[in-house]
């Protein structure tokens, strides 16, 4: 997980958004991961399902 620094608030509001969203999306991740539902992304121009196996192994 990622975990903010102590000194979170003197950062830049678009850096402090970045990690925000980062977060959010590491939580989604987790918690398809943690439901064994697929995760669903845009990539060359078409939907694909990601199976959570996939996800389980991401770095």
């Amino acid at each position: 997980m990622i975990k903010p620094p102590a000194n979170v608030l003197e950062l830049p509001l678009s850096e402090r958004g970045l990690m925000a969203l980062r977060f959010a999306v590491e939580k989604v991740i987790d918690e398809h991961v943690r439901e064994g539902l697929p995760l669903y992304i845009w990539r060359d121009g078409k939907v694909l399902a990601v199976p959570a196996e996939e996800l389980r192994a991401r770095p």
